[in-house]
């Protein structure tokens, strides 16, 4: 009942996943890293979610209906603070700290708080820095939980040289739809999901060539949402995702005026969008 991904394998070694999957390691009971309420390894199927910081990582463990297996990269002092909340809801908690199997390079410093965290788009080739805003959009009468995604340049494919702003058509070949109405839902984009994990947004993660989910977007430091968000992406299971060209809609201080800069963006044909899943609460 038990899932340790590929990429949670090579982090802790095989060792230590055998031993795991054997039942050595892995507790009879826990507290889920994500939704906060109790699981059993025997009854249901159970993820391992690695936290990684800079010199050590946490093993946790969550309902698989609330987040996959996976390694979710995090400061030293957010893995300080998981280790004490493992420890009082885990019999052994602190024996889940290992070693890091591999080095990992310090965080770049975190955005200021009113703006959108920075972080490396994942695609080879690309050197603009992607910004996250979140926050509700109504569609009709009801505030959807969304994500709007903006370059701070042009973003390329892979291997160009002419400096050609080609992020939209890029989604576009991933599944993300034009939006002409902004009071519509977007529909669902197999294989993407956005993590949630702790209070706090993760990553948007993208299909891996391999099977399973790669991350396509990666805090530098997890975001913290706010109660009204996470508990609109909790209602419905999913986030909108918007994605606009560099300079199109920009930091919007107030959710009505992210609206209003996404309705411009959409008159002028530059936003894409899709629903994706939640992973976590």
């Amino acid at each position: 009942m038990l899932d340790v991904s590929d990429e949670v394998r090579s982090e802790i070694g095989d060792d230590e996943a055998d031993r795991l999957l054997g039942g050595d390691r892995a507790p009879d009971s826990y507290e889920c890293t994500s939704c906060r309420t109790p699981g059993d390894t025997h009854v249901e199927p159970t993820s391992t979610v690695l936290f990684v910081g800079d010199e050590t990582a946490v093993l946790a463990f969550a309902h698989a209906r609330c987040i996959p297996s996976q390694v979710v990269p995090v400061s030293e002092e957010q893995l300080a603070g998981a280790v004490r909340s493992i420890s009082q809801s885990q019999p052994g908690g602190p024996d889940l700290a290992i070693p890091t199997a591999v080095p990992h390079a310090p965080a770049p410093a975190p955005a200021s708080p009113a703006g959108p965290a920075p972080t490396q788009p994942s695609a080879p080739g690309q050197a603009a820095i992607l910004g996250i805003t979140c926050g509700l959009v109504l569609h009709g009468k009801v505030g959807r939980a969304s994500l709007v995604v903006e370059p701070t340049g042009p973003v390329g494919r892979p291997g160009s040289t002419s400096g050609e702003d080609e992020f939209l058509d890029l989604l576009q070949d991933a599944g993300f739809q034009p939006v002409t109405d902004l009071d519509e839902t977007p529909e669902q984009l197999p294989g993407w999901s956005v993590l949630v994990a702790m209070g706090k947004l993760h990553a948007v993660l993208q299909p891996a060539a391999a099977g399973g989910s790669t991350g396509w977007w990666q805090a530098h430091q997890p975001l913290q949402v706010t109660d009204a968000w996470r508990m609109a992406a909790s209602q419905l299971s999913e986030v909108t995702m918007y994605a606009v060209p560099a300079g199109m809609v920009g930091r919007q201080p107030r959710e009505d005026l992210l609206r209003q800069a996404l309705e411009r963006a959409v008159a002028l044909g530059q936003v894409v969008a899709a629903s994706l899943p939640l992973a976590g609460t």
